[in-house]
């Protein structure tokens, strides 16, 4: 009897063994396509980024200004072809006076809505792409903080993913139709060409830039963000915290001259 229950235990033993790197290289590669999935706007994964962001040089106060993006993905498949991807930004913002001894403000900004018509598969030659509406929804609790105007337009986005890159650009464009009358119109491009590499330790690098031209007076604001982010779990929860900076190549006058950003990304895999 004892003869059989070393037998077995030995047996286990080596079972675990071998499962080890089994299971070890099917983490691995989970890992592998998750940080894959966070390189791409309209992946069939739901995350909740919370992007905090500090701006510094407004007006001449130098005056700083604090906004946390809470940007929730949500993809919903409609057919065994086609997902639609929700993405969602609603900032929560703190800004100083830009002039000496003005009035802080601080509570919402305006939500900016966008819904993408993707294909499941890329295109033939590698290619992912998405296409829809987006929305302003004027959800400011203070003319300050927001533009007071409803507005909508079309959004875009198409990307390439191979060797550990990623590479595309996101756009949209938004015309105000209603809202407060005493507030400027919204007539504004958005435009965000993105570049990262992600290593084998699932660590990412990116570069890009979140520029806007606004139409109604011919300004642009181009701010170039460089970000180092990492994939971990804290227990069975999988997150992506990362870290960059930005500088804005071009602002309106009294607009910010640099700015820090930290993200903690929660993500929900199917």
């Amino acid at each position: 009897m004892k003869k059989n229950m070393k037998t077995f235990t030995l047996i286990q033993v080596f079972a675990m063994a071998f499962a080890m790197p089994v299971i070890a290289e099917d983490e691995n590669a989970k890992s592998a396509e998750l940080a894959k999935q966070l390189n791409n706007p309209i992946a069939d994964l739901i995350s909740v980024p919370i992007q905090n962001n500090w701006d510094f040089g407004i007006g001449p106060a130098d005056a700083m200004q604090y906004k946390v993006n809470i940007q929730p993905v949500i993809p919903f498949s409609i057919s065994t072809d086609w997902n639609v991807i929700s993405r969602t930004i609603l900032p929560v913002i703190y800004q100083e006076s830009p002039v000496p001894g003005g009035e802080d403000e601080y509570g919402l900004g305006d939500t900016v809505q966008s819904f993408f018509f993707s294909p499941k598969a890329p295109t033939s030659r590698g290619w992912i792409w998405g296409a829809g509406p987006v929305f302003l929804v004027p959800t400011s609790t203070d003319d300050v903080l927001g533009t007071g105007k409803v507005g909508a337009g079309p959004t875009a986005v198409v990307l390439k993913q191979e060797k550990g890159w990623t590479y595309g650009i996101l756009a949209n464009h938004i015309w105000s139709f209603a809202g407060q009358g005493n507030t400027p119109d919204v007539d504004s491009t958005f435009l965000q060409p993105f570049l990262a590499y992600t290593t084998k330790k699932f660590m990412t690098f990116s570069l890009n830039t979140e520029s806007t031209y606004n139409w109604e007076n011919s300004q642009w604001t181009v701010p170039i963000n460089l970000q180092v982010s990492q994939l971990l779990k804290i227990g069975k929860q999988p997150i992506s915290i990362g870290v960059g900076g930005r500088y804005y190549a071009d602002a309106p006058d009294g607009g910010p001259d640099w700015g820090l950003r930290f993200v903690v990304q929660f993500l929900f895999p199917k």
